[in-house]
């Protein structure tokens, strides 16, 4: 097994994972509509019998065609953790939301190559968005509903529109202090969170996107959209995205360094 794919098998991997996303969607709106159990996990985060399903659904469809690949699935966790090219999914990204009946919930399903993130689809079937990216030597592409997308041209903070989300670590943290004078550096903020700001950035409509307390299945996918589309993602010390990630600076390139400069100051 090659651990790089070529143009041709990474669009046959962007082809399968659409066709999971799509029919774990199914299975994630039948319970929406319907009726559905809710647990707690040890880490006291709610999941469904809806999360459970549709990653069974998703990892059965990525296993029968790649028998010899990794998995790394939020509610199944990991198998063949040695192979090269391992997949990273997260069924049900925003339980919380999908739970009390918001529309604010995706499916993330992601693509690792020996360490490096390459492909991702990130399928928000309530808000009726879906994005397929690919970001290799290879190949680069990436799409908001069939429609290619690029982030946007801003390089002035004082012209930058910011959002972030899950932040209750960066707020028990000495770059608090920062994080707030980057607010007042900022010409906008909001708080879209989840999939939602990525999907947003990749696209142009925001260019600084910041969140804590997450982990690598959250934004695996929503990495590889928002390089493919020109941007950058590091955590909030400028270290790459890995498996070991718990925070996130995205932007659209122009504003990382500025970003990170104005977090660390103090």
């Amino acid at each position: 097994m090659n651990p790089t794919p070529d143009r041709e098998q990474l669009k046959t991997y962007l082809s399968l994972a659409e066709t999971a996303v799509i029919a774990a969607e199914r299975i994630i709106l039948e319970h929406f509509h319907g009726r559905f159990e809710v647990h707690q996990k040890s880490d006291l985060t709610p999941v469904t019998n809806a999360d459970i399903a549709a990653e069974h659904c998703i990892r059965q469809m990525i296993e029968e065609q790649c028998p010899d690949h990794g998995w790394y699935g939020e509610e199944s966790g990991r198998a063949n953790q040695d192979a090269p090219l391992q997949w990273l999914v997260d069924p049900i990204d925003g339980t919380k939301s999908f739970v009390r009946g918001s529309v604010y919930f995706s499916t993330q399903i992601a693509l690792m190559a020996s360490g490096r993130l390459v492909l991702g689809v990130s399928n928000a079937p309530l808000a009726g968005e879906r994005c397929l990216a690919i970001h290799s030597p290879e190949l680069t592409q990436v799409t908001l509903n069939g429609a290619a997308v690029r982030c946007s041209v801003v390089s002035s903070l004082d012209q930058a529109v910011l959002s972030s989300g899950n932040i209750a670590s960066l707020a028990a943290s000495p770059m608090w202090q920062s994080y707030g004078r980057l607010i007042g550096q900022v010409n906008k903020t909001r708080g879209y969170g989840d999939y939602c700001h990525y999907h947003m950035l990749a696209s142009g409509q925001l260019d600084i996107v910041i969140e804590s307390d997450l982990n690598i299945l959250d934004i695996a996918a929503l990495c590889v959209a928002v390089q493919a589309a020109g941007g950058r993602m590091t955590d909030l010390q400028g270290k790459p995205v890995s498996l070991s990630t718990r925070s996130i600076l995205a932007t659209n390139g122009h504003l990382h360094d500025q970003v990170l400069e104005s977090l660390h100051e103090f």
